[in-house]
């Protein structure tokens, strides 16, 4: 099979299609490494709660603990997609955005996928017990929320929700890894980051919406529609406003609100700049969301030595 015929067709070219190994390039698209957007969006809250941690000891957080949060989000996040591709198999294939992943295309079988989902979670777990036994803890309760995701779609308008509580779940990870213990800053940054993804997936799921709605597949983005930029609005809000309260009973001070602001600017920008029509502009906005949260993890770094 060539690199063209190969490639996924929500993908564009990069560094999987010119520089891995033939043999490798399936996989690395199954665990998504040709678009890491999706981990960097998983990494945020860690490295959130890690720099809450630090605002509140006055000092730059562990940077053993930036460095294992890195890892793993890129391995659980590969874990996650490769377990959400197994589940929707026959729904990808029925999706033309979708139906050319390594799986629905044949490029891997339902086994390899499994044996795959098992390496990455190893590498996961790995990273996981280099930690306290605390957030030990704290990452294995994820494990039920990751599983139940893929069926969500098929049950509830609300899917984003289960992600949210999936993919905010690092929020509860770096200030135990710190502290060996949760406290109100790290829960009031969950509930925030929980927003913050009902947000954004929205925006993502807007591009799979005639898809979605012809084979019966429910999502924010369907439940909205036209309403889909207050509803935006209200959840980017909701999302400031808890994480900026969630710095403040940290310890955080006007660094860390100068980061707030500007990171409450950027969810604005999105929000007017959506048109729920233009699927591609869709994906930029969605994309954009790693810059929002790395100009946030940027302000709690610099509040906390400063």
């Amino acid at each position: 099979m060539s690199t063209a015929a190969g490639r996924v067709a929500d993908s564009t070219g990069n560094w999987v299609d010119s520089l891995a190994p033939a043999a490798t390039r399936p996989y690395l698209r199954l665990a998504r490494l040709d678009r890491p957007i999706g981990s960097w969006l998983l990494l945020m809250p860690c490295w959130w709660s890690v720099g809450l941690a630090g605002m509140h000891t006055g000092a730059l957080p562990n940077l053993w603990h930036v460095v294992l949060f890195f890892i793993g989000a890129f391995a659980m996040r590969g874990a996650g997609c490769t377990w959400n591709d197994l589940v929707d198999r026959d729904l990808d294939a029925k999706v033309e955005r979708t139906r050319s992943r390594p799986i629905p295309s044949g490029q891997v079988s339902p086994k390899q996928a499994a044996a795959f989902l098992i390496a990455q979670a190893l590498v996961g777990l790995t990273v996981l017990l280099q930690f306290n036994r605390f957030t030990v803890f704290c990452g294995f309760a994820s494990l039920l929320v990751v599983a139940i995701y893929p069926f969500m779609k098929r049950i509830t308008y609300w899917p984003q929700i289960v992600l949210g509580l999936a993919f905010s779940w690092g929020a509860l990870m770096g200030w135990p890894a710190a502290f060996g213990r949760l406290d109100w800053p790290a829960l009031v940054l969950y509930l925030g980051s929980i927003c913050w993804v009902i947000a954004y997936d929205t925006i993502y799921a807007h591009q799979d919406r005639e898809d979605d709605l012809m084979i019966g597949i429910k999502s924010t983005a369907l439940l909205f529609q036209e309403r889909t930029q207050p509803m935006l609005a209200s959840f980017y809000a909701a999302a400031v406003v808890l994480i900026a309260i969630a710095g403040l009973m940290a310890g955080g001070g006007a660094i860390f609100l100068i980061g707030i602001a500007l990171f409450a600017a950027h969810l604005a920008w999105q929000v007017m700049r959506l048109d729920i029509n233009d699927p591609a502009y869709c994906l930029v906005l969605f994309k954009s969301n790693r810059d929002a949260g790395l100009i946030l993890f940027g302000a709690m770094l610099i509040d906390a030595v400063v």
